[in-house]
């Protein structure tokens, strides 16, 4: 054990955790100093308070701790406010934070999630939708927009290969920022003890999407942006490809209210949809998972609408100075627990699979931040412009709805430029469709630029 830093085994000692140098005097000296740099990252006395705390109530807010959130809607949103939105774009004040740390596993590909294919003309990747609505943001305002992409040490270098590759997209090498979610070690529920996922190898598992806006900090990232002017942060998840990135509406309106945390909302489409519900929780901005929200509250309906249907799609905006303050010093977000069932490595160095949960995971969750906020703004947007998210192989939130809703969109555009689109019974377009945000970012820049097309007869792509 000489190898050891002696601060480091007094303390794996002193927390009974002396099982996960087993085979150490078989290591070879690489093999010694992955584990004790995989042990000195883990702050093994907020370990053992975590456990401490596994049966205590979760903190799921009961039914009198809750009341509807005032939302506005995006369509309501005036000029001057829009202006102050494309005002901040045009000071370059925004940056853009891509979650992506993913795989796409449920959609039996075997790659980073962000490299699926989804358009539905072009096959361009998630990746490469989004990326081209920020290349289409920096042309149209003239400034520099960070892109901060959020991987996982499963997803980091293929990632960061694909983006070389691509050549950045034209985005600028120096304005493609990668970095890593954390990680956290699970423990054995029954005693707390680390769980080895090999001989000398830690157990971990990303700690969450809460563990974005500490890797922010922890990677020196939220300095950074302020040296660069940056005042807002848009934060979204890779899986959805109608977000709006930038949208000049919702940030006018997050400066105007001089909020710390805005959040977008989709009204959802039936009580017990798989979305988290927006509600005020002791009078503060907060986040219901929708398997918490109280059986009577999650179908209470008022004049043919849900009370508790504001439903979060993930689409967040913050002050940068905000984010600084809760990431920093002992005002950091909690953890969440979760029983996991997870295969280890026992002490005589066995490799168990487990048929129950035998495991404790910690996890931080986003929406945690948004009760810190003294100031917030919940904006209610269309479904239909905005949220379709990829992530089942089949059925809902498929790569066929995605790809119906991407067609959709496209055809509200054309016909809001006087082009003729073929719809089906259903009311859907009833071929596919789909514009490149480097064509036209918005229905208006397409008008301008298409003129008097008068009909679609096929499958067309604009780009």
């Amino acid at each position: 054990m000489n190898d050891i830093p002696p601060a480091l085994l007094k303390k794996v000692r002193a927390h009974r955790q002396e099982h996960v140098l087993l085979g150490w005097e078989k290591f070879d000296a690489r093999r010694r100093g992955d584990l004790i740099r995989q042990l000195e990252a883990i702050d093994l006395d907020e370990i053992a308070r975590l456990y401490s705390d596994r049966d205590h109530p979760s903190g799921v807010p009961t039914a009198d701790r809750l009341t509807p959130i005032p939302t506005e809607k995006t369509s309501e949103v005036d000029a001057s406010t829009i202006a102050l939105g494309r005002e901040s774009l045009a000071k370059g004040e925004l940056a853009v934070l891509l979650v992506a740390g993913g795989q796409g596993t449920r959609l039996g590909f075997d790659h980073p999630k962000g490299m699926f294919p989804i358009g539905p003309v072009s096959n361009k990747t998630l990746f490469e939708i989004h990326t081209d609505k920020v290349f289409a943001l920096v042309r149209r305002y003239g400034k520099p927009v960070p892109f901060l992409v959020m991987t996982s040490p499963a997803t980091h270098d293929e990632t960061e290969e694909y983006f070389r590759e691509k050549q950045y997209f034209g985005l600028g090498r120096e304005n493609v920022i990668f970095f890593q979610q954390g990680t956290m070690p699970a423990v054995d529920l029954a005693t707390g003890q680390l769980l080895l996922e090999a001989v000398g190898v830690l157990f971990t598992s990303p700690n969450g999407h809460g563990g974005t806006l500490t890797a922010l900090s922890d990677s020196g990232l939220l300095a950074e942006l302020e040296k660069r002017g940056i005042r807002h942060l848009f934060y979204f998840q890779v899986d959805n490809p109608l977000v709006k990135i930038g949208d000049p509406a919702f940030l006018g309106r997050h400066i105007a209210l001089q909020a710390e945390a805005s959040s977008k909302a989709i009204a959802k489409a039936f009580p017990k949809e798989k979305m988290g519900v927006f509600a005020l929780i002791d009078g503060r901005c907060g986040i219901v998972e929708y398997s918490d929200l109280p059986e009577e509250l999650a179908h209470a309906s008022r004049d043919g609408r849900l009370v508790y249907g504001s439903g979060s799609p993930a689409i967040h905006l913050f002050d940068v100075g905000f984010l600084k303050r809760i990431t920093e010093g002992k005002k950091k977000l909690p953890f969440h627990f979760a029983r996991k069932k997870v295969p280890y490595v026992s002490d005589t160095g066995e490799a168990i699979d487990p048929t129950t949960e035998n495991a404790l995971k910690f996890e931080m969750f986003i929406f945690d931040s948004l009760p810190m906020a003294d100031r917030y703004l919940v904006m209610e947007s269309p479904r239909e412009e905005e949220f379709s998210p990829v992530k089942n192989a089949s059925g809902v939130d498929s790569p066929a709805t995605c790809h119906r809703d991407l067609s959709n969109l496209a055809g509200v555009w054309l016909e809001k430029a006087g082009v003729k689109v073929p719809r089906n019974q259903e009311g859907h377009v009833s071929l596919p469709l789909e514009i490149s945000p480097r064509f036209a970012f918005d229905a208006a820049e397409l008008t301008a630029k298409i003129g008097t097309r008068r009909t679609i007869e096929s499958a067309t792509y604009f780009e």
